[in-house]
């Protein structure tokens, strides 16, 4: 059965493979959704960024299921479409020319003490730097899964954490308390 939903067109699939797909998504929707909110920083944009992955996911789980990892297929859109919406969003970037200060309400952070340092260097990090922690460090990607998911070479991947982990480092300094945190 074929439906159209705006102007895409969407092929229905088999009640079975229906099914092994929502089972699929079942268990790893958290963890996507995780790893998006590590990529974005935002709740609302990892939503966003999730749900992008899961419907190209769904569009292309016959291809997928049967040919390869369906994991390493969804981290790769996760962070090609990542890398697309920032690259728009940089395109349509705004400029605050409002500089005065007003109390505006801070929200509570999800992290204390130890991680809400770590997770504030993390975000600050460029782009590319904190995708590489994140597949590397947050999903536990060999270096070369991280590389086929980011589709760059595997001397891209260990430049970037290399250099992620210095800038880590130099932002953190020697904080006994985060002692283990770049273990594989």
């Amino acid at each position: 059965m074929l439906t159209t939903t705006g102007d895409a067109t969407v092929t229905d699939l088999s009640r079975d493979t229906a099914t092994d797909f929502e089972s699929w998504m079942a268990a790893r929707q958290h963890k996507l959704l995780r790893t998006a909110y590590l990529l974005t920083g935002d709740v609302h944009t990892a939503e966003d960024l999730t749900q992008t992955t899961l419907a190209k996911v769904y569009l292309a789980w016959d291809r997928v299921s049967a040919a390869q990892s369906v994991d390493a297929y969804a981290r790769k859109i996760m962070v090609n479409e990542h890398t697309s919406m920032w690259r728009r969003l940089w395109r349509h970037r705004e400029t605050v020319t409002d500089t005065s200060t007003h109390d505006v309400p801070v929200a509570a952070n999800e992290y204390d003490g130890v991680g809400a340092a770590l997770w504030d260097a993390v975000t600050a990090l460029p782009e590319r730097q904190r995708a590489v922690v994140v597949l590397r460090y947050y999903e536990q990607l060999s270096e070369k899964e991280a590389a086929e998911a980011l589709g760059v070479s595997l001397g891209t991947v260990k430049s970037q954490a290399s250099r992620a982990l210095d800038t880590l480092r130099s932002r953190l300094g020697d904080r006994t308390d985060l002692a283990g945190w770049e273990a594989n």
